[in-house]
């Protein structure tokens, strides 16, 4: 499993924001990545002065969402749909992205299913759990 450090995903979203504006050539990733960036024209003060993105700290009092974080989260639902890993996510997002007209607006509802499973696994010391994981996703989609 890949498992990059902190500073290698924030050079990573960096690089590949550098690339697009510039009119490089994209990995498949850093494609999808891009798709994103694109989507999140408030992060691209960020993205775009790489020095100062690995340096900063995003913290909840600071009320600002890390922006790394989040792009990473898109790409995991990607990741996730593509493989349908956990087993039933791709068609709890299709549908949460058809009741709710837009991918996007359904990413950003899973990531809050998401963040919630990762927290609790965090705090609990046990491993993720993708069936509390698809029932929140079910949840949203079906309401």
């Amino acid at each position: 499993m890949f498992a990059p450090s902190q500073l290698e995903v924030r050079k990573f979203f960096c690089e590949t924001y550098r690339k697009q504006r510039e009119s490089l050539p994209l990995t498949p990733m850093e494609a999808i990545a891009a798709d994103w960036i694109v989507e999140h024209p408030e992060y691209h003060d960020d993205l775009a002065d790489p020095a100062a993105a690995l340096a900063a700290v995003y913290t909840v009092e600071d009320g600002r969402t890390n922006p790394f974080l989040h792009l990473s989260m898109h790409l995991t639902l990607i990741e996730q749909h593509k493989i349908d890993q956990p087993r039933g996510v791709r068609q709890a997002l299709d549908l949460l992205a058809a009741r709710r007209q837009s991918l996007h607006e359904a990413h950003h509802e899973a990531m809050e299913c998401l963040g919630e499973m990762i927290w609790t696994s965090q705090r609990s010391g046990l491993p993720p759990d993708g069936h509390a994981y698809l029932d929140c996703l079910r949840r949203k989609a079906t309401r």
